[in-house]
């Protein structure tokens, strides 16, 4: 593994880690995803389309023209129970949880449906993200539990629709067009209400969370242009713990801080093992 790999995926953490915190922070998460993905999207689609332009245009077949409405689709509700669950409860709650989530349904859905299997190692990997999860919800009942999970639900699916849908054609045309259905997709679920609502409210911060989107994804990509997905997957998903330590520190989210801390640790420890 080289050093460029490692820094282009802890740097594609940051920026996942920093678009999370604005938009917890941002006071109605919403609408500000409504926005942000609305600015990135007329930035990342048209980017993304010339490339598939330029790289001999291939076409997209009738499974992947599906799978890419799916999954636009189901990124477009993680977006709305993300914000839901950002409204109710502590950023160290909910990102570790809807983070770690994803991985277990991507592993079910593997074995379910795509006929994997899970090896010992994986398996562990599994009862640490669960113990994990467990580890960092409160004690007491939380109304940003639930969806929070429904969230990582929601991750898990979409990952699992990419996973086959971005090797059906142009990963190009795939991720261009996904981006702006997601857009459009979750202007129609919140019908557009967020845009027309206070023009000019936090127009600043939602496209700077758009930009960090965007940059996060693409740095992303170009390491897996380099690295196995079992490199870098792990790598970026050391945000939970840059999250949860923020929550804890800065937003002083100090109710079960340790127990937190570790729950986050032992998450992004179970999907190191699931991804090797």
């Amino acid at each position: 593994m080289t050093p460029i790999v490692v820094l282009l995926a802890l740097v594609a953490a940051g920026l996942h880690a920093g678009w999370n915190v604005l938009l917890k922070t941002s006071g109605d998460p919403l609408p500000t995803s409504t926005r942000s993905l609305a600015s990135s999207a007329m930035l990342v689609t048209p980017a993304l389309l010339l490339v598939w332009f330029l790289t001999g245009h291939p076409a997209l077949p009738p499974l992947g023209w599906l799978i890419l409405v799916l999954s636009a689709l189901a990124e477009a509700i993680y977006f709305v129970f993300l914000s839901r669950a950002y409204q109710a409860g502590d950023l160290s709650v909910v990102y570790p949880i809807a983070r770690g989530t994803g991985p277990l349904v991507a592993v079910g859905a593997g074995l379910l449906i795509l006929r994997e299997h899970l090896s010992a190692i994986e398996l562990v990997g599994v009862v640490a993200l669960l113990a994990g999860i467990w580890t960092v919800r409160k004690p007491t009942f939380d109304a940003a539990v639930l969806p929070a999970l429904v969230t990582g639900l929601f991750i898990g699916v979409y990952t699992t629709l990419d996973r086959v849908g971005i090797n059906l054609g142009s990963p190009w045309l795939y991720a261009g067009l996904l981006w702006g259905l997601m857009a459009v997709f979750l202007g129609i679920l919140t019908r557009g209400r967020p845009l027309q609502r206070g023009a000019g409210e936090n127009w600043p911060t939602s496209i700077a969370i758009g930009l960090m989107m965007a940059s996060a994804y693409g740095l992303a990509l170009v390491a897996l242009t380099l690295a196995p997905v079992a490199i870098v997957a792990p790598l970026r998903e050391s945000a939970i713990v840059l999250v949860t330590a923020w929550g804890v520190w800065r937003m002083k989210e100090r109710e079960g801080a340790a127990l937190r801390i570790v729950g986050a640790v032992a998450i992004v420890a179970g999907i190191i093992l699931i991804a090797v």
